[in-house]
Parts: structure tokens; sequence; C-alpha cells
């Protein structure tokens, strides 16, 4: 992977490989600036030559956003950004939970309330405004450490108005080599890659039609369905009742399933316009792409199924020749940046304990990631991890291998401040 450098002023310069970073700073021109991702400063002044731009592409997710780095015909960085928005839900049920049940114990006589509350224009569930604003935070740190002059993001991971109508034209790509990825796009999301007959996952799939078009079947979304290949064949021009005779219950579900509206593709376009608003307003040129044309640039440059390489392969404006530069990419998760509550409660909301007003301790907040070096006792290594502090000042490392319970703060380095995010490689 590529290593961002500033200049000694602190603006972004071209990324340069690793082994020069090493060089860079084993001959004392440049310190490390930033941890995750490694960014280095140099220290004396550079001659100012312009930059070779870079363009920041999007693949964003319910749970996980593909962020790629693209420099011409090269891919210098990549990173899948994972969200908090199930975490958020979930969190905020169990308060409203605990919430009507208090007020039940309470003010049970209480007269309810009018519903005047008005939300604002633009209003978006705190689940979905919290990814907005995760993607936000990485295009404005990556445009503070790299010379970033376009942006291109995935607008929308289905196309509902071909999706009901499959004859519409007008627009090229549906007219040409893209004709038909958008379909099978959105049945693979919507039935998880799964046989809706046997269940068969992680093999070749073959769209289906629920009606057959012998029997007066549509190309509609709602008449398809995936199927393996097997099934495929031995259900024929058969009728769906006819073929699964045998299983009431399986028949009752794909009947359902495909009854479902599009509600799930509207609902992901919607969060996907609040990230293209956003990006609208930081000046940059945006581009949009859509999910079919991700994965036919995907499959032409032969690549496997993941969201840095899905974020890479965004747009019209990826190269014929992509160059892949970066072998795996940077694990950043989004842990927020704590909590407001000041006490906290068992699971019937009654208070248990309190929680100090200070959050620095010995100079270590929770959140922060430090190294460890224990050099004696019971628990003598090394440990690198995000800590969680105490005000005895015995603090718990949570590494990959799992939390390190009882470490004195005496054996702590502070090696990136706490930004509500935790990495990995």
């Amino acid at each position: 992977m590529f290593v961002f450098v500033l200049s000694k002023d602190k603006r972004p310069l071209s990324p340069c490989h690793q082994a020069r970073a090493r060089k860079l700073l084993k001959e004392g021109k440049a310190a490390v600036y930033r941890k995750y991702p490694f960014t280095i400063i140099l220290k004396e002044e550079v001659n100012p030559s312009k930059p070779q731009p870079c363009r920041i592409k999007l693949d964003p997710g319910a749970k996980v956003t593909g962020i790629a780095l693209i420099q011409g015909d090269r891919m210098i960085f990549g990173a899948e950004l994972e969200h908090r928005g199930f975490r958020i839900k979930d969190s905020l049920e169990s308060r409203r939970q605990l919430r009507r049940g208090r007020r039940g114990r309470k003010t049970r006589y209480r007269k309810p309330r009018f519903l005047n509350r008005t939300r604002p224009k633009g209003w978006l569930p705190p689940s979905l405004q919290s990814r907005v604003e995760n993607i936000n935070t990485w295009v404005n740190r990556l445009r503070k450490l790299c010379p970033v002059d376009s942006i291109s993001v995935e607008l929308v991971r289905f196309d509902t108005q071909q999706l009901e109508n499959p004859e519409i034209s007008g627009v090229e790509y549906q007219q040409g080599t893209l004709c038909g990825y958008e379909v099978r796009e959105y049945l693979l999301e919507k039935y998880h890659r799964t046989c809706q007959y046997c269940g068969a996952k992680e093999v070749p799939f073959e769209i289906e039609h629920i009606v057959p078009k012998s029997k007066g079947g549509s190309d509609r979304v709602s008449n398809l369905t995936l199927s393996c290949h097997k099934c495929n064949q031995k259900k024929g021009n058969r009728s769906v009742e006819e073929f699964l005779k045998g299983k009431p219950e399986v028949l009752k579900r794909v009947k359902a399933n495909a009854k479902k509206p599009l509600r799930d593709a509207a609902a992901v376009n919607a969060a996907r316009w609040a990230v293209f608003n956003r990006l609208k307003a930081s000046g940059l040129e945006v581009e949009a792409g859509s999910g079919g044309l991700t994965k036919f640039n995907r499959t032409k440059h032969e690549l496997p199924k993941t969201h840095w390489l899905d974020a890479a392969c965004v747009g019209k404006s990826t190269p014929s020749k992509l160059r892949m530069l970066v072998q795996k990419p940077l694990k950043i998760k989004a842990t927020g940046h704590g909590t407001r509550q000041m006490c906290r409660t068992n699971k019937y909301g009654f208070p248990t304990r309190y929680v100090p007003h200070k959050k620095d301790v010995k100079g270590f907040q929770t959140g922060d990631i430090v190294k460890a070096v224990v050099t004696k006792g019971k628990k003598t290594g090394i440990y690198v991890g995000r800590v969680a502090v105490r005000s005895t000042g015995s603090f718990n490392i949570s590494t990959a291998k799992g939390v390190i319970q009882g470490i004195n703060h005496k054996y702590c380095r502070q090696i990136h401040k706490k930004d509500g995010y935790s990495y990995a490689t």
C-alpha cells in the first residue's frame, strides 16, 4: 500500500511507495504524522511541483462502504469502512423500551400528547444519517492527505425504472453491454444469493421466471427469481404451483418474496442521494454510477467481489487497464465517540453505577490506540489495540486476540488518538 505524504506546511503531496517512505524516515527527512492511514510529513521544504491528482471512489453499502483511491490508471489505496447503523438502531430501540416501561410505571394516567412534532426537510433515521456522516468524514480526511480533484460514487444500487419496465430506452448503458446487469444485481441482493427452490448457496445462479413466458409470464422483476441450474432445468416450463406441489411452505415463501415491492431498493437509493448531495457540497466534481455498471467493470477486470474492489470499479471513469498496487485494504470500523449517558442501567432500566465526569486518565482516553510493552508479571508481552481507561490507572486493551485486562498505564504508549474509529490491516 502507498503512503500518504504531507509537505512541511501540511500540503498534500503525491503518495509514495512504502519503500521510499521507509528510506525518508530512516534518513531523518520525514516523521510519522498519522498511524491510520499511515502518513508521513516532510521536515524540509520541497519544490512546489504540482502533484498528480487522485480520484476518490466510493461504493456505499448498508453495512460496509468500499473506498478506493485511483491515480491515473493505478489503485494506490483501498479501505473498507464498517458502519454502526444497526448498533445505533438497537441502542435507540433499547432506550425506547426502557423509557416506555418507565412511563408506564410512573405516569400511567397521563393523557396522550397531541402528535404535533414535525421532522425537518431531508431528515434521515439516525442509522442512515450515521452512514452519511461516516462517508463524509473519510472523504474530508483523504482530501487533507492527498491531492483529490474528483469523486466517483455508486449513486443507485438498482435502476428501479428499468426493473419495472425492461423495454425502457434512452439511457446508453441500458441499451449496450450492460443490458440485464441491473436486474441480475437486484435479484442477487433481494434473494441473498440463494436458490429459492432448494436453498443452495455459492453456486452459479440463473434468472428464472416464476410464471413461464410460454404461459403468459412477463419479464417484470416481480415475476423473476433466483434458481440454481438443476432446479431451473427441473422446473422447465411448468407453473410454480405444479413444480412445488409437495412443498407448500416453499411455494408460500416464493410467492411472498415475489410480491415484495421495490421498497428496499428505494430505501437504499434514498440514503445514497443524501451521500451524493453531501459530496456535491464539497465543490469537487462528482461522478455518479450504478450497481450494474460497477459489476460490469469488475467482471471486465476479472476482480473478486469485495467492497473495496467494487469501489475501484465505480463509474465510467474506471480506466480500461487498472493496475492494482494494493494487496489488502485498511479495515475501518466506526465505534463512535463514546456516550453522554452519565448513569448506567441494568436490563430493567434501574441505575447501577455512575460514570466519572473526567474522561482523561493519565493522559489516555477510552478509544485511544496504544502499544503496551509489559516487562514483568504474569502479563509480560507486547499488546497493541484500543484502550479502555479506568480511574485507577489499570487499563483494558482490546487486541486482535481478545481483551487484556489490568495493564498499568506506565506500560502504555499512545500511537493513535481516539477519532471514533478502530483499524485493522
